[in-house]
């Protein structure tokens, strides 16, 4: 099942679990209630019910559609899936010093301009 169809039952059209498709198992298998607490925690009007539901993380799928469908209001949600922001230079400082990610992020906090010039001339391969 697409997380559209999940997303749109629950903000506009408001249809029980059961009515979405003549195939109820293949339903409650494709629902995964973190990514519906992650796509509707970007709403200030969902948060309080997304905050429910992370501390309710014991309670069945069916349960949680239906907390959902029952207790939030019908509009459109859209939003765009945040993205971990892609550092400049993050590739080379990796290779130049053998770090992590972590490490490297904390080592561009500590590098100037002219250290990472000097990195680029230094790691420059030509071609």
């Amino acid at each position: 099942m697409k997380l559209s169809l999940y997303l749109n039952s629950l903000n506009k059209k408001k249809i029980p679990m059961k009515d979405l498709d003549e195939d109820y198992d293949s339903v409650v298998k494709g629902y995964t209630p973190y990514v519906i607490n992650r796509c509707l925690s970007y709403f200030p009007d969902t948060i309080i019910q997304c905050n429910n539901m992370n501390v309710n993380n014991h309670i069945s799928k069916e349960m949680h559609y239906d907390y959902y469908l029952h207790s939030i209001r019908s509009r459109g949600r859209f939003s765009q899936w945040l993205k971990k922001e892609k550092v400049e230079d993050l590739e080379l400082v990796k290779e130049y010093f053998g770090y992590s990610d972590r490490k490297a992020r904390e080592a561009m906090n500590l590098l100037s301009q002219e250290d990472l010039e000097g990195i680029k001339e230094k790691m420059y391969k030509g071609g």
